[in-house]
């Protein structure tokens, strides 16, 4: 017995110090607990925050990669509305066309009037010889090339006038002569009517157009400028992104459509 307690007791001392130092480090973690209780204390929403926040380098790509959007997306943005620019004032110039088109067209109109009152008349009598149908030739043909060089009449039909064919007689009046000269202006200027017109309605849905995809591109630079501001400014608390924003809208103009409702830039 004597033996079992002399080999046990010499290590009495080293295991009372050995628990001492574990109580006093117990002791010394509650009372810091007690002292500073918010310092171990895990907030949920810090949590929520740091795990929804990207990286700083995600952030950063992000933010460049908007910024290159944006920009490219200005940059379309005005050569769109230099080519809406282009498209309405070539529309402009449809515009002008078919207004000297039909105003030549009337005059051509007011022309075939007179002279067909002209020629519903007793036209005089002249000796029908030789010479004379020469001379009513040479007139035909230098009064048609008088209209072709105003450009009333087209080459074919010039070519027609000189081929004697598709109703061009020489040897009528040249009253008669004059009055087939000026329908056949007539209707040149019709047809030539009709194809500005059809040019100008296509120049008009050109500028439409042009003007419809410079108005998206402004719109979708002025949204991508918006959203990277918005996301540089979109890390806030978690009261802030709980508490209820207030929706603003913008109200757009309405544009008629239409010819005149190109608009200017």
């Amino acid at each position: 017995m004597q033996t079992v307690l002399s080999a046990v007791l010499p290590d009495v001392p080293r295991a009372a110090a050995i628990w001492l130092s574990l109580l006093g480090v117990v002791v010394v973690a509650v009372a810091a607990l007690l002292l500073r209780p918010g310092r171990l204390r895990l907030d949920p929403a810090v949590r929520i925050r740091n795990a929804a926040m990207p990286s700083q380098l995600e952030q950063a790509l992000q933010e460049r990669e908007q910024s290159r959007y944006a920009q490219e997306i200005a940059v379309a943005a005005e050569r769109a509305t230099t080519t809406a620019q282009r498209r309405r004032a070539e529309w402009v110039a449809a515009q002008e066309t078919v207004e000297a088109a039909w105003q030549a067209l009337e005059a051509a109109e007011a022309g075939v009037r007179r002279l067909g009152g002209a020629a519903a008349m007793p036209l005089p009598q002249t000796v029908r010889t030789p010479a004379e149908y020469a001379d009513r030739e040479r007139y035909l043909h230098r009064a048609a090339l008088d209209a072709y060089w105003r450009r009333e009449l087209s080459v074919e039909q010039l070519s027609d006038v000189f081929a004697h064919r598709d109703g061009w007689d020489p040897r009528l009046h040249p009253v008669e002569q004059e009055l087939v000269l000026q329908r056949a202006i007539r209707d040149n200027l019709a047809a030539r009517h009709v194809a500005a017109q059809e040019r100008e309605q296509a120049a008009w849905r050109a500028a439409e157009l042009a003007v419809a995809a410079a108005r998206s591109l402004r719109e979708e630079a002025h949204a991508a400028t918006g959203r990277r501001v918005a996301e540089s400014a979109s890390v806030l608390p978690l009261s802030e992104v709980l508490r209820p924003s207030t929706e603003q809208t913008r109200e757009n103009a309405v544009v008629a459509r239409g010819r005149a409702a190109v608009p200017a830039f």
